[in-house]
């Protein structure tokens, strides 16, 4: 479908470009389906340009035809033969033509619309059926060109699109000004998003951005099914790659059969999560008290009465020139000063005689993440003392041992709920958003509440390093069993775990998690304690008790649609097939779903009235 360079061009060449241009050779056009999600259908093609075997891609052929300084010429050319041999395949989808944005404010030009209508005229191709792709945002300068050229293509119905937004040199105040109908995410954050949670939330916020602006969003690079799931799940409009289609010089009329199976399949795909623990944002600033400092001149009388004025003042900095050279810990203070003849002999002297002339120096700009060290350093004194917080070296306050361990275990809590420290497995709040989105989407799934039994025992006879290796070991053991496209594993805490199943042999999945774990386990106990089988330690009522070796035990709560209307009463219920597990001693338990749900009908019924 080649078609040779001719005179009749977008734009009014010169003899010579039209020369360099037609050395360039022979330009054909290959186009790409763009596939609308909910429909699983192609709603429209990209063109992309082809030249002869020696400039094939448009990368080389767009830097001859800069060498032969013909490129504006090239790029209306090119958009022309990719009008024509679209018309010429007469299929019924909308034609996707990528443009400079120089090109697109020319072509927003009187003189630029009449030769676009021409062509458009020419091949009987109505204006609706083409979009005009802005690349090289990053070029924009003239916005007020660009608008005007926009509102006069959209007013002979052809409609806009960004490409490759996000890509460094895309532009926001381009797409609030323009507010295409259009905007492609640019492939780097679509492909491998299946693996990769930060491009999971950044696509969000582009849809978020997309939905303030009335723009459809198009998901470019999709390679893989797994990719193809998850951005169907996230809510984009439309795709295209080559898991969707190859670029053809015959547009395809239909997308390849396992990718219409992916759209079509009612299963929710497994999101990769963004992993928490460590959050800048999160600044020793919010250690800070605003203490009153005081100089080294301020004798120990005087500091007495500061400290007595306010009974709530943990510690007193003292300062040189303005800098903090030590600390004054009101306790230590006043043990020592208020003893008999302390006040006396001190009373006079310098507030230095008391302080803690090397105190522990904070940035209120420092991460609280970072302070963990003071936490666990072998210098305890700094916990006695408090520290002291400065901005830019400057004094800013004071900050007490009780305040850096609250805020660290706070972080640590808000952490694990989003990602386990121990295992990297997703928390309480990513697990209750998998659950919500299996209840959202109405399909068929089984939740799994996996639990120790006999853990404690173990646990508080070989120390708590060896009871997170057999946690880990569980963590192991359960992702193994998991199909990691269909499978959700959640870490809730200690070593209970929810495993959210959509895969059909969820039931032979359980079975297989106990089996492997129950044979692993025993290697983590000392060889005689294997030997014998069990551990004697006493129990929670203090008597002395015989406990065997540690076994999982799983108790399976099948999901029906519309049988449980929140991932609480999901949890619940779940919990509920694990007490029978463990009771029952079976390993596998498998709650009736029916039953639980009436179960929770008849309380909230109960409780309702």
């Amino acid at each position: 479908m080649g078609t040779a360079v001719s005179h009749h061009c977008l734009s009014d060449a010169s003899a010579a470009k039209r020369e360099a241009l037609a050395a360039l050779g022979e330009l054909h056009a290959v186009f790409q389906p763009i596939v609308s999600v909910a429909k699983g259908e192609i709603f429209a093609y990209e063109g992309l340009i082809r030249g002869p075997p020696s400039l094939h891609l448009p990368a080389a052929l767009f830097a001859a035809a800069t060498s032969h300084g013909c490129s504006d010429e090239l790029e209306y050319r090119a958009s022309e033969v990719i009008i024509l041999n679209y018309a010429a395949a007469a299929r019924a989808g909308r034609l996707f033509v990528n443009f400079s944005a120089q090109a697109v404010i020319h072509l927003g030009s009187n003189r630029g619309c009449e030769q676009l209508l021409r062509i458009l005229e020419q091949c009987q191709m109505p204006a609706r059926k083409l979009v005009i792709e802005i690349t090289e945002h990053e070029r924009v300068v003239d916005h007020a060109g660009m608008v005007a050229a926009v509102r006069m293509l959209r007013d002979i119905g052809i409609g806009l699109a960004l490409d490759d937004f996000g890509d460094g040199g895309s532009s926001l105040r381009l797409w609030a000004e323009i507010e295409p109908e259009f905007v492609k995410i640019d492939r780097y954050f679509c492909h491998d998003i299946h693996s990769d949670g930060r491009k999971v939330q950044t696509v969000k916020a582009m849809l978020r951005l997309a939905e303030n602006f009335s723009s459809r969003i198009v998901a470019e690079g999709i390679e893989q099914h797994a990719d193809l799931r998850v951005v169907r799940d996230l809510g984009v409009d439309c795709v295209q790659g080559y898991a969707l289609g190859l670029p053809l010089p015959e547009p395809a009329e239909t997308i390849p059969t396992a990718a219409r199976a992916v759209l079509a399949a009612a299963d929710i795909a497994v999101f990769p999560q963004l992993r928490r623990a460590y959050n800048p944002s999160l600044t020793a600033a919010r250690l800070l008290n605003p203490a009153p400092a005081v100089s080294k001149s301020m004798n120990n009388q005087k500091l007495l009465e500061i400290f007595q004025a306010d009974a709530d003042l943990p510690a007193v900095a003292v300062l040189n020139d303005g800098l903090p050279v030590g600390i004054v810990n009101r306790r230590r203070f006043l043990e020592r000063f208020t003893l008999p003849y302390y006040p006396e002999v001190y009373g006079r002297k310098s507030c230095t005689t008391f302080m803690e002339s090397n105190p522990l120096l904070i940035e209120v700009s420092q991460p609280l993440e970072e302070l963990i060290h003071v936490l666990t350093a072998e210098d305890q004194r700094y916990l006695n003392d408090g520290f002291v917080l400065v901005d830019s070296g400057k004094y800013a306050g004071i900050g007490t041992a009780e305040q850096l361990v609250r805020s660290v275990t706070e972080l640590r809590i808000e952490a694990a709920r989003h990602a386990n420290p121990l295992t990297f497995l997703p928390g309480n709040i990513p697990t209750s958003e998998h659950v919500r989105r299996l209840l959202l989407g109405g399909i068929h799934f089984c939740a799994s509440y996996c639990d120790l039994n006999h853990f404690k025992a173990f646990n508080d006879r070989f120390g708590y390093w060896q009871g997170d290796k057999m946690i880990r070991l569980l963590a192991g053991v359960i992702t193994q069993a998991c199909d990691p496209q269909r499978d959700f594993a959640g870490h809730i805490g200690g070593d209970d775990f929810i495993v959210l199943l959509q895969s059909e042999d969820w039931e032979s999945r359980c079975v297989r998690m106990i089996e492997v774990f129950n044979a692993a386990a025993p290697a983590l106990y000392d060889p005689l304690t294997r030997e014998r089988g069990y551990i004697e330690a006493e129990d929670r009522q203090g008597n002395p008790t015989r406990f065997p070796l540690t076994t999982l035990s799983i108790g399976a709560l099948r999901v029906g649609p519309a049988q449980f209307g929140s991932p609480e009463d999901v949890a619940t219920a779940a919990a509920t097939a694990k007490h029978q597990a463990k009771r029952s001693n079976a390993g596998l338990f498998v709650l009736d779903s029916n039953a639980a749900a009436r179960d929770f009908e008849r309380t909230y019924l109960r409780e309702s009235a």
